[in-house]
């Protein structure tokens, strides 16, 4: 067979803002691939099916002397994250041709993984889902929802909740989480359309933060006994001015400082000692021995019976990558 194009999305700049497509990562169409004859080396082919576009991504474009919770991409290599893939090739007993992989994926139509410990076989458990939403509501940011809720949140009946992005993957999940368990919603989004998806998927109150202000609300329909947080800054400052005695914060993401902007001093931070509060930083690997198997027994049940609802987002094409991780940055 000749050698095919493989085409990449290649990391090519340190972004002091928002990641501009072009400049700060770039698609690139300059390495080829022979299918049947490419050197394996005791790993496996992969062709790329789907990828995931995750908020974290942007705290990986940084120097790598920069130390974070995370690995650095590195200027000139591939992008990679969290994708489904199907095996083509195989020269290990761990997987065979035809099989479909769940873990990190290079943003390539085709790779040879260095470390196959970080991929699995997937077995689609409910065969009414796409294997993309095994990316994003039955995936690692329903993982996140779910870990942190059970965690950290402590819910009893008759509380209130305050999530903020909360049309997301990750916020979304937990609204239907906290209805679940009884708890009264109040979600904030960023455009109309997705305030109304957070009604639709039970919030007794939304808004949009833009037209709306997040500490008058807030005010009105707190106080909040927790706080998931998914953006930081001043919605963070308005939701610690708003707490009930001995609430729960949980910090899952701070996008509003993801993209060089200055760091926001919180003037409600009397209210952690005067009202007890907790606040916790989720990380979703922390959690992923106590609650994984757990999770996969129940969250794709209920997805795939509508008990619980999911929206996805999808781009096609992978020349498109970096449109798409800059839309997900600009929320």
């Amino acid at each position: 067979m000749a050698p095919i194009t493989n085409g990449r999305l290649i990391f090519k700049e340190i972004p002091t803002g928002y990641p501009i497509p072009g400049q700060t990562t770039a698609y690139d169409t300059s390495s080829h691939i022979d299918l049947e004859t490419e050197p394996l080396n005791g790993s496996i082919l992969v062709k790329t099916l789907v990828l995931s576009v995750d908020p974290y991504l942007r705290g990986k474009m940084r120097a790598p002397e920069r130390e974070s919770y995370t690995p650095p991409f590195f200027v000139n290599e591939v992008l990679y994250n969290y994708g489904v893939g199907k095996v083509i090739r195989s020269e290990t007993s761990a997987f065979r041709a035809g099989d479909y992989v769940y873990g990190i994926l290079d943003f390539a139509e085709y790779f040879i993984p260095k470390d196959i410990t970080k991929l699995e076989v997937i077995v689609n458990r409910e065969t009414t889902l796409p294997y993309s939403v095994y990316l994003g509501a039955a995936g690692m940011p329903g993982q996140t929802s779910y870990y942190g809720w059970k965690e950290y949140a402590k819910a009893k009946a008759g509380e209130v909740i305050f999530v903020s992005t909360a049309a997301g993957p990750v916020g979304s999940i937990v609204v239907q989480l906290a209805k679940q368990d009884g708890l009264k919603v109040i979600a904030s989004a960023g455009t109309d359309e997705k305030v109304k998806f957070c009604k639709k998927i039970g919030a007794d109150v939304a808004f949009n933060y833009k037209t709306t202000n997040t500490a008058d609300v807030l005010a009105k329909e707190g106080p909040i006994d927790i706080y998931w947080d998914n953006v930081g800054g001043p919605t963070l400052e308005a939701a610690i001015a708003n707490t009930a005695l001995r609430a729960r914060i949980i910090i899952c993401g701070y996008i509003s400082q993801y993209n060089g902007e200055e760091d926001y001093g919180i003037k409600s931070m009397k209210n952690v000692l005067s009202n007890r509060l907790s606040i916790n930083g989720l990380l979703v690997f922390d959690h992923q021995d106590r609650y994984k198997d757990e999770f996969y027994k129940v969250i794709p049940k209920k997805l795939a019976s509508g008990e619980f609802i999911y929206t996805e987002d999808i781009t096609r094409g992978l020349e498109k990558g970096g449109e798409a991780i800059l839309e997900v940055q600009k929320g």
